[in-house]
């Protein structure tokens, strides 16, 4: 069988970007279209709404975190053509935006309100996509959804699974200590994290990581195991089974208490170096 039309799905933050830059300028050709999420969709009450329920949950303390890893990300963008011109970063592929970099490349982009609706599947179809990729992406698929790829899914994961399900597995791996950091490839299923395994690797990371640094780091590690279980797929026409585990506790976000004995053993979420890189996506390579 010939390489696999994919079709990558994701939210374009802090974790993911160069990575998945990277990624797509290396397989252009392999890519029906990309679907980049709309953080901001009415269904999870907007921008206003989430961050409502974030300080109910966590308190103040995580307002920085997901300032550096989504909101400043969000904010620099439109300003990339001015940073890339006075930077010369401009036909770098890992500091240019998602949306623009496709448009440069010729790949279809959607805006993802609802991943389950008729769009998605429509344009799962209507550009011939054998295989979804996930790629640190906000939205949970359907059955229908998985079902509409004739090979399933792929979904890229920074953490150690069946350890640490769910939306920031690289905060619950700082809790545990040095030895909890991984990256797992998985089959997407309908519950969250739950597919079966299909490549893994524990990562050892600098004893200063934070949370946010660990995750940059991870997807990067992510995006060389992916190319490996795609090459194996292309090969074979299919999937490989992988490996089923059992399904261990959910892991959502860290309520007040996990962030508060995080700071006394002086561990960071985020600090200044993640600023600094956050602000930069769009200057360099």
């Amino acid at each position: 069988m010939g390489r696999l039309r994919l079709a990558v799905l994701a939210l374009e933050a802090l974790p993911n970007a160069r990575s998945l830059r990277r990624f797509v300028a290396d397989h252009a050709a392999e890519i029906a279209f990309v679907g980049l999420s709309n953080a901001e969709r009415p269904s999870t009450g907007g921008f206003t709404g989430q961050i409502r329920r974030h300080l109910a949950r966590s308190g103040p303390g995580f307002l920085p975190y997901l300032g550096v890893n989504f909101g400043l990300p969000d904010l620099m963008r439109p300003l990339a053509p001015v940073t890339q011109r006075l930077t010369g970063s401009g036909g770098a592929p890992a500091a240019t935006p998602l949306r623009a970099l496709c448009g440069r490349l010729g790949i279809p982009v959607l805006k993802v309100d609802d991943v389950n609706g008729p769009d998605i599947s429509d344009a799962l179809h209507r550009h011939g996509a054998d295989l979804i990729l996930t790629f640190h992406f906000d939205q949970i698929l359907s059955g229908a959804t998985l079902a509409a790829a004739p090979l399933g899914g792929l979904n890229v994961h920074p953490g150690l699974l069946p350890r640490h399900r769910g939306p920031v597995p690289t905060i619950h791996a700082l809790a545990e200590g040095p030895d909890a950091f991984g990256i797992t490839i998985q089959h997407l299923a309908v519950a969250i994290d739950t597919g079966a395994l299909l490549a893994q690797e524990a990562v050892r990371l600098p004893a200063d990581v934070t949370a946010s640094r660990a995750s940059v780091l991870l997807h990067e590690r992510g995006r060389i195991l992916v190319e490996r279980v795609l090459d194996q797929a292309a090969a074979e026409g299919r999937l490989p089974p992988g490996r089923a585990v059992e399904t261990l506790p959910y892991c959502g976000f860290p309520d007040r208490r996990m962030l508060a004995e995080l700071r006394r053993r002086g561990l960071k979420l985020t600090d200044a170096r993640d600023l600094r890189e956050a602000a930069s996506l769009n200057a360099r390579a």
